[in-house]
């Protein structure tokens, strides 16, 4: 690959479940002749796993190679994601990207579309999370995510996760430091002035994030940048679609090197917006035969998502849960497409476990370059199984955790052991409605001691769990997959929580902002795509 290309498309998924439609056998909401097309040229990965069933963990797994528990960017909160632009949490400077690999083997590289895995750390300039920090030479997209807010929705996605958890923290602080006060002042008991100082910052900072979540989420979250550049503030939808999309036709045809699209499903899904597109530049540029093409998504499809009374959620075809559920196969197991026309055979079907995660060692390779050698890596090449030359995936145990929380774990035998599952409300409704999205730990998760073991090769719906009675292996199985866990788990050592309330709060002075804040607001993109 060394005089060519690689395309990476990574959708999220929003609605719309597992995205090539037809090649998977699936009715889906629309249809999919490209990536259709896409599949029947290239590789079909049929057990194609997510390291996260949200948006930040799975994408920091899919461009280090790493469990995202590994970077400190699996929550040990309810947030599983990043919630602000202006937050200090996200990517760890330390962390090395595949990006980054490519970039020292002398490739160009770019990413088009979205991040969300943060951008400030200690200032509004510093960008230590931003794509430029790791390994990418040119980023254009939403450094964020697309939410309901950014579409001007009457029913809004952020605030209503967000707007109960800080008003319940800014009354428990200022209960706290109005205690403190008193009792200073009365000699109650000895308390620095410094402590009391800071514990009210913290509850300023919890009141005005509950503050910002009414209305100012869309200023403040919306944006489009280029590189360090915020060029719309907030961004304008009906110009997002085809701003992205020509900004990676342009890089195609000026330096035919490594994009990374990560992009949304509400863009992915506009009429102007068509993975045939890409290709055909591709094609234009004569690059066919040396392009690396791999179509995935970061996990499955967000089945309570609405709008107003309309209910826009996912299907998963035939695979239990979605987005948020760890251990599901509906919220990790994802579509998975490679292409790369004479050298990958044509109408493979792999049914091996593969993962997400397994990209950072299969591209690392292809440039030339090593994976680093001072750290655990979770993903293995993808080459040999893309090739025939092995028939069996080197992952004999895949670990599906649910923020820092380890749900379910498959063994290469095809079998699945689910420690935790969600609490479906409605019961039988195979979602969280009332949440919004399921929990990884609480009250709205139901742990099993011995574990749910599944038959995946004979039962993918997860419908009928296995027992000692049914299985005369269930023991051995259950004894194995603990084993593994005890393995698992001594190959982890502490880190900073990037998602941590402190970091997952928002910060007025890490905040992007085009303009003099907090009037910040620019339209450039009118004049300059």
């Amino acid at each position: 690959m060394a005089s060519g290309t690689c395309l990476i498309i990574a959708p999220a998924p929003w609605g719309l479940g597992e995205l090539p439609a037809g090649c998977d056998n699936g009715t889906f909401l629309f249809r999919t002749p490209n990536i259709d097309s896409l599949a029947k040229d290239g590789v079909r990965l049929t057990q194609h796993i997510a390291a996260a069933a949200v948006c930040t963990p799975s994408r920091a797994a899919f461009l280090t190679g790493r469990y995202p528990i590994r970077s400190g960017m699996a929550s040990s909160t309810q947030q599983q994601a990043l919630f602000w632009n202006g937050g200090s949490g996200g990517l760890p400077p330390n962390e090395t990207t595949f990006a980054r690999i490519l970039y020292q083997q002398g490739y160009s590289t770019a990413l088009v579309g979205k991040w969300h895995m943060g951008v400030n750390c200690n200032t509004r300039h510093d960008h230590c999370h931003h794509p430029l920090n790791h390994g990418f030479d040119y980023f254009y997209g939403m450094p964020f995510t697309l939410l309901n807010e950014c579409q001007g929705s009457d029913d809004p996605e952020l605030a209503k996760s967000l707007q109960d958890t800080y008003w319940f923290y800014t009354q428990m602080i200022t209960l706290a430091v109005f205690t403190l006060v008193i009792g200073k002042l009365a000699n109650l008991f000895p308390v620095k002035w410094k402590i009391i100082i800071c514990l009210a910052i913290c509850g300023l900072l919890h009141f005005i994030s509950w503050f910002s979540s009414y209305g100012f989420t869309k200023h403040w979250n919306c944006i489009l940048m280029r590189n360090h550049d915020i060029t719309e503030q907030p961004m304008n939808l009906q110009k997002t679609t085809s701003n992205m999309l020509k900004e990676a036709i342009t890089f195609i045809e000026r330096t035919p090197q490594v994009l990374v699209m990560h992009i949304h499903v509400q863009v992915l899904a506009s009429e102007s917006w068509s993975p045939c597109r890409l290709l055909d530049v591709i094609d234009k540029e004569d690059l066919k035969n040396t392009t690396f093409i791999y179509f995935a998504s970061d996990h499955g499809g967000f089945l309570e998502a609405h709008r107003g009374n309309s209910q826009l959620g996912g299907w998963n075809g035939i695979y239990k849960g979605g987005k948020g559920m760890g251990g599901w196969e509906g919220g990790i197991r994802v579509p998975g497409i490679v292409r790369w026309p004479g050298v990958l055979p044509a109408g493979t079907v792999i049914d091996e476990p593969t993962s997400l995660m397994d990209i950072y060692p299969t591209v690392v390779q292809l440039a030339g370059g090593k994976v680093p050698q001072d750290r655990v890596m979770d993903g293995h090449t993808l080459l040999p199984l893309l090739q025939g030359t092995e028939q069996h995936s080197r992952h004999e145990f895949l670990f599906h955790y649910c923020g820092v929380f380890l749900h379910a774990v498959r063994w290469h035998q095809k079998d699945s052991d689910h420690y935790a599952t969600p609490v479906f409300q409605p019961e039988a409704s195979g979602a969280c409605f009332r949440r919004g999205i399921c929990p990884c730990f609480g009250d709205g998760v139901t742990h099993h001691d011995p574990p749910l073991l599944f038959n995946l090769s004979q039962d993918p719906s997860e419908a009928n769990p296995l027992s000692a009675d049914t299985a005369p292996v269930f023991d051995a199985v259950v004894r194995r997959i603990r084993r593994a866990v005890e393995e698992h788990r001594k190959t982890l050592t502490p880190v900073p929580q990037q998602l941590s309330p402190h970091n997952n709060i928002w910060k007025p002075w890490l905040q992007p902002c085009c303009g003099t804040f907090p009037f910040c607001g620019c339209h450039e993109e009118n004049n300059k795509v």
